[in-house]
């Protein structure tokens, strides 16, 4: 694994060795990186979760974090992301994250530029890393993923961690569902009715309504959403007793999920932002090592 901008990426024994790393990490295992580097990570959209746990992964594997701040950079003049990157590189970063608007932007940097890429993000694309936290806190929860039932519910055409889980988790052995508006399924085969899922589900994975996505039309009103593709309290009631819900982040409280199940007994919401750090320290760990 030289870079890390889609799921696939990586095998499905790739994605385990990930997982467990994570884990020994979390038991409190050491970063075994024989060298000093220095990494910045390139936001071009907003993020809490992301861009702060990759911080935090970073500065826990004593990697030093050059700031970068993309309203203050020269991409306003007219900067190419390549020629931004090029500078990076002529000044010694071994490594960059990288969060931007426009789909597969790494493939005008993959094998043309030295700094190791992660995809933080791409427009409507791929978020390996999100993934790769949503398959470790299910592992977590239930020890396999094997025949294990996934709803994932929500603005599925407009998702990124629709994509990048859609690809993983099948791989892995599991059952993927996805549910949405007719109008919001996009390329993939979609349950138009969230009734039909909740009693079979091992987990219910919410996504956000990216209105900023929507060029305006959005054809619900929030109300009439949460109604009908809402995580209400009343379908909590009817999941598995054994099943949990997760979100990506961030939430829109009362729209795709009552307020009230956020950090409710089966929810594992802020268990995936923790999870978030120890799986990006092994992503970072397991790309420099295979450098060294």
């Amino acid at each position: 694994m030289n870079n890390l901008v889609s799921m696939t990426d990586l095998s499905a024994e790739q994605i385990m060795a990930v997982i467990k790393q994570a884990q020994l990490f979390r038991e409190g295992a050491i970063s075994q990186l024989s060298k000093s580097y220095t990494m910045a990570n390139l936001f071009f959209e907003p993020s809490t979760r992301t861009k702060m746990s990759f911080e935090m992964a970073e500065r826990k594997l004593q990697i030093e974090v050059l700031p970068f701040e993309s309203g203050f950079s020269s991409t306003l003049k007219g900067e190419t992301l390549y020629d931004t990157i090029k500078v990076l590189e002529s000044i010694g970063i071994d490594a960059l994250v990288i969060r931007h608007e426009e789909n597969n932007f790494f493939e005008s940097l993959i094998g043309k530029v030295k700094p190791v890429i992660i995809n933080g993000g791409d427009g409507t694309g791929n978020h390996p890393t999100q993934s790769l936290l949503d398959i470790y806190t299910i592992w977590q929860e239930f020890g396999t993923l094997e025949d294990k039932v996934i709803s994932i519910v929500g603005d599925v055409s407009h998702s990124r961690v629709a994509r990048s889980n859609a690809h993983a988790l099948t791989r892995l052995g599991a059952k993927v569902r996805f549910v949405c508006p007719p109008q919001w399924q996009g390329e993939f085969d979609a349950i138009n009715e969230f009734d039909e899922v909740i009693e079979s589900s091992d987990v219910i994975m919410m996504l956000r309504v990216q209105h900023e996505r929507h060029d305006g039309n959005t054809s619900f009103s929030k109300e009439d959403y949460h109604e009908a593709f809402g995580l209400t309290i009343e379908r909590e009631k009817r999941m598995k007793e054994s099943s949990i819900i997760m979100h990506p982040g961030p939430f829109n409280r009362d729209v795709e999920i009552a307020s009230e199940l956020i950090e409710c007994n089966r929810s594992r919401i802020f268990k995936q932002m923790e999870n978030g750090v120890y799986v990006r320290m092994a992503v970072i760990e397991m790309i420099l090592k295979g450098r060294e």
